[in-house]
């Protein structure tokens, strides 16, 4: 639009967004929500490299005590706490509203939360909740509004920019280390209860107990396969040999779905990733679903007797071997 006025050329000049002016400006700050009865702190890791303070979340009956180890970890400001067992079991219909509440009370910019049953269960939600999309399973964060994630299996790496005021963001754990511990402990306080009740209702749960490392998070883990042939030889050679190595167990899924090892010890896609420090995958041909749980292993080992599987493609060190013979003799003189 032009003005003639007085012999003068007036040209109206284009506005600046208000977010480029310093007083409108939003002063980052997170909130990680983490689960009271296991808390996995590398997501704090990855609220780090947004800036600003963090604040953690945690709920359940079990709040107080795991809020104590919580305010010990380097970067965060403040703990919040919500002492109630109506929270113990992350049921999202009562979860959901419980962070939504606390983060319009803190003004968060950013939500965090692991890329875990509970992560993936309650963060959606409490996004729907407060009208943002929700940003899954990131390994990097470049920015404040710009997050790395793969698709399609891994295959795929995706650079994902968001706009939404308030960013809801569940972390894949295993692409950020463990954040070292404080020189002093954070404050904690009581956080907002909306008292919702949920509309789902807990009956029970079944948990597999081992003496051996989480598979999630152990430094060394043995996977078997469906070239094992059935469950006897799965247990026969897996387990000593995780014992000899002081490693965790896991299995493709063929092994899973074919009874060889409970669905709690799949790697892959659908099942757990892990990162650990050796991984060694016997009688595993290498389907794209595994590698997908599996390929940020620091060092893959592969043992299998087809020479052209798609494993020893990723492997650091391959034998192409009857595993039949191979890993009785490997278990042995580790053991010795």
């Amino acid at each position: 639009m032009q003005l003639l006025r007085r012999g003068f050329r007036l040209q109206r000049q284009p506005v600046k967004s208000l977010t480029h002016l310093s007083g409108f400006r939003r002063t980052l700050a997170s909130l990680a929500v983490l689960e009271s009865g296991s808390p996995v702190y590398s997501v704090l890791s990855a609220a780090s490299k947004v800036g600003g303070p963090i604040t953690v979340l945690l709920a359940g009956s079990k709040a107080a005590e795991a809020a104590t180890a919580a305010a010990k970890i380097d970067g965060v400001s403040k703990v919040i706490t919500v002492s109630s067992a109506e929270y113990d079991h992350g049921l999202p219909e009562s979860f959901a509203p419980l962070i939504t509440a606390n983060v319009k009370e803190g003004g968060f910019t950013h939500v965090f939360a692991p890329a875990t049953a509970f992560g993936k269960n309650v963060i959606p939600r409490a996004a729907a909740l407060l009208d943002s999309q929700q940003i899954s399973d990131i390994t990097e964060v470049k920015s404040e509004d710009t997050f790395v994630r793969p698709i399609y299996a891994g295959n795929v790496i995706l650079t994902v920019k968001s706009k939404d005021q308030i960013k809801f963001i569940t972390v894949r754990t295993s692409a950020f280390s463990d954040p070292a511990a404080a020189s002093s402990a954070a404050p904690i306080e009581e956080g907002v209860d909306p008292a919702v009740k949920s509309t789902a209702m807990f009956m029970s749960e079944e948990l597999t107990k081992s003496e051996r490392p989480d598979l999630s998070s152990a430094k060394r883990v043995v996977s078997g396969g469906r070239g094992l042939g059935d469950k006897e030889n799965f247990d026969k050679l897996m387990f000593p040999l995780a014992d000899a190595l002081e490693a965790a167990v896991g299995a493709s899924r063929a092994a899973v779905d074919s009874g060889f090892a409970d669905n709690s010890l799949q790697v892959g896609q659908t099942g757990k990733v892990v990162a650990p420090d050796l991984y060694i995958a016997v009688g595993i041909s290498g389907a794209i679903q595994h590698l997908a749980g599996m390929k940020d292993s620091k060092t893959i080992v592969a043992i299998n007797k087809d020479p052209d599987a798609p494993i020893f493609e990723l492997a650091d060190a391959g034998l192409v071997a009857d595993l039949f013979q191979a890993v009785p003799e490997l278990t042995e003189k580790l053991t010795k």
